[in-house]
């Protein structure tokens, strides 16, 4: 059975935490899909992984292409997805189901803890997440660093 994380972004900015998380999950051996609402933020996100850093490289595609059941990390807005993750990560309230937490290793869902509809939003997955039985973990960064604030 999975968990749900939730991250409260308040000092880093998404292009900085993902990119950490995604090596994090690449390192557990997981086949990650990063799920958001926006397809101008995923080609923006897109871009700017492949910017990336020297150090960790972050192979990946868009949804749509002629590999994406080869993707280890693979970005869309569609729910389905071609290469079987063990993660999903969501970005601006994308949504997330529980039979979804429950059939994955991990979901993080990542919000902006400037934004309060973002806030409001996650608060609302977390309620329906953990209702349904799901084992969930806030995490923020309001100190500098990351540290879990609450567990379901």
């Amino acid at each position: 059975m999975g968990a749900a994380y939730f991250y409260h972004l308040t000092r880093k900015p998404l292009q900085v935490t993902l990119p950490v998380l995604l090596d994090k999950a690449r390192g557990a051996g997981w086949r990650i899909v990063v799920r958001g609402q926006d397809a101008d933020q995923l080609a923006w996100l897109d871009e700017s992984l492949w910017q990336g850093n020297e150090v960790s490289f972050l192979a990946h595609g868009v949804a749509g292409g002629p590999h994406d059941a080869l993707q280890p990390i693979l970005l869309t807005t569609a729910t389905e997805a071609a290469n079987a993750p063990d993660c999903v990560m969501t970005l601006g309230g994308a949504t997330i189901s529980p039979q979804e937490v429950q059939a994955l290793q991990r979901v993080c869902i990542l919000f902006d803890g400037n934004d309060p509809e973002a806030v409001q939003q996650a608060r609302g997955q977390w309620k329906s997440l953990t209702g349904a039985g799901c084992f969930a973990q806030y995490w923020s960064e309001e100190s500098g660093r990351w540290e879990k604030k609450a567990e379901a």
